[in-house]
């Protein structure tokens, strides 16, 4: 697997805000084109003889591999965060705030272990979220919840300056201790988030792999850190969920090497199949 990633240089607030509208976490369009698009005369022209010309690998498959299967758009985690599950796919404006708090945080989760990782560069688009203007949807409502930009700015000036996440532990964790604030003011109903957070993974987890690698790092990513979030609500409920936490336990252990993309991903069914035991275990 080859996997091209952003070079983030100079990645300032104001920089990194102008990169954001063209990188972001998020999928590129991978639809193929229509058969009938590829080969509108194939059928009239030999009726008797189609599945050669559609059923070989051909010119169809080939045409939508490179524009489809996480190439120059996609790749890299860079596939347009702008166009991303959370902005296309979940309107922000129609989410309820614990739900928009729980996709944002799972954006930061998934930047956080990226970086403590020492993936600088990965973690980079995931942890702007909290402060760059192209996010700006999902932090509606944050401030009355007690949300501390300046952490998150903490953080990301870190990453302008090249630091190693072990200097900024600190900072790291009280960004984290922030969002979990928040969480416990934004109320909601636990097994309601969990639920959206496992439908979001299926979502996103499905656009990142392609033929069995992993063609939109950025959405792997971002589906671990759904994982990671879900656990956390799962935590807190009482009497303590043993019993879904062992799932979302053995959800989270489906990226082998954390949010890091490796060559060989779990497959998508056995993700999607791993999150419908996570929703059957819900109190």
């Amino acid at each position: 697997m080859e996997t091209k990633l952003k070079r983030w240089v100079g990645l300032g607030l104001g920089s990194a805000f102008l990169s954001t509208s063209l990188v972001a976490c998020g999928p590129a369009d991978e639809s193929p084109p229509s058969p009938s698009d590829e080969q509108p005369a194939m059928s009239e022209a030999a009726p008797e003889s189609p599945a050669p010309e559609t059923g070989e690998g051909g010119e169809a498959a080939a045409a939508s591999g490179e524009a489809g299967e996480g190439g120059e758009a996609g790749e890299g985690g860079e596939s347009g965060e702008a166009g991303e599950g959370g902005e296309a796919g979940h309107a922000m404006e129609a989410l309820p705030l614990p739900k928009r708090l729980a996709f944002m945080s799972g954006h930061v989760q998934a930047g956080l272990a990226l970086y403590r990782a020492g993936e600088p560069q990965m973690a980079a688009p995931h942890l702007l979220h909290p402060v760059s203007e192209t996010h700006q949807a999902e932090r509606e409502g944050l401030d009355a919840l007690g949300f501390d930009a300046s952490l998150f700015e903490t953080v990301s000036k870190a990453l302008e300056d090249g630091k190693p996440a072990s200097e900024v532990e600190p900072q790291l964790a009280a960004a984290e201790q922030n969002l979990a604030a928040m969480a416990d003011q934004a109320g909601g109903e636990t097994s309601e988030i969990i639920s959206y957070l496992m439908d979001t993974i299926v979502e996103e987890y499905s656009i990142a792999i392609t033929e069995g690698a992993v063609s939109d790092p950025g959405e792997y990513q971002d589906a671990f850190g759904f994982a990671v979030v879900a656990k956390a609500h799962a935590e807190k409920m009482e009497p303590k969920p043993d019993a879904l936490i062992k799932q979302i336990d053995a959800l989270i252990a489906l990226w082998p090497a954390a949010p890091i993309p490796p060559e060989n991903p779990s497959p998508v069914a056995q993700v999607m199949a791993q999150t419908s035991k996570v929703m059957l275990a819900l109190p």
